[in-house]
């Protein structure tokens, strides 16, 4: 939320020196006020349309600056078949969870639902791997997958407590002699 909030700010900014610009440079009145009115009628416009993707997804060939990410943890999938495919992703090293839309592709609908279902037997979650790259990289290998359990502690050999025997006593409390 924090990045929205300064990529609006900045946007606000230059549309304020925009205005500036335009209030002070040789031009008729008629222009310098259209000029402030066009600016305060982009802010509240702005505003808006940066609130209201926030509720959509993201195409995820518009995510340029995840390119080069190995792996996130799906949390929910929605297929629309023939349509798009909807991903709501764990992305390391971001706090909140991201919403991306795929273009249909029935292979990987199909790898979705089988790591959906091999997640669901073994009790793990389903990673995406190389999602945001395009052509052969993501085609050689699998996108989605279940995660693999992580392997049981290896067991420690039981420790056996000796029995101590104190000498000189007998069952019952007696000192034999």
């Amino acid at each position: 939320m924090n990045q929205i909030l300064n990529l609006f700010g900045a946007s606000l900014g230059l549309a304020t020196a925009l205005a500036a610009i335009a209030i002070w440079s040789p031009r008729a009145l008629w222009i310098k006020v259209g000029a402030l009115a066009i600016t305060t009628l982009f802010v509240p416009v702005a505003y808006v349309s940066v609130i209201e993707l926030l509720s959509r997804p993201k195409p995820v060939a518009l995510e340029w600056s995840r390119a080069n990410l190995a792996e996130a943890k799906v949390l929910g999938a929605d297929l629309r078949e023939g349509e798009s495919i909807y991903l709501l992703l764990r992305v390391p090293e971001v706090d909140e969870p991201r919403f991306y839309m795929l273009p249909w592709d029935r292979k990987l609908a199909e790898q979705l639902q089988k790591a959906q279902r091999e997640a669901t037997q073994q009790g793990t979650d389903v990673r995406a791997k190389n999602l945001f790259r395009n052509g052969p990289e993501r085609d050689q290998q699998p996108v989605f997958y279940a995660r693999p359990q992580e392997a049981r502690p290896p067991k420690s050999p039981p420790t056996y407590q000796p029995f101590v025997f104190e000498s000189g006593t007998r069952p019952g409390g007696r000192e034999g002699g």
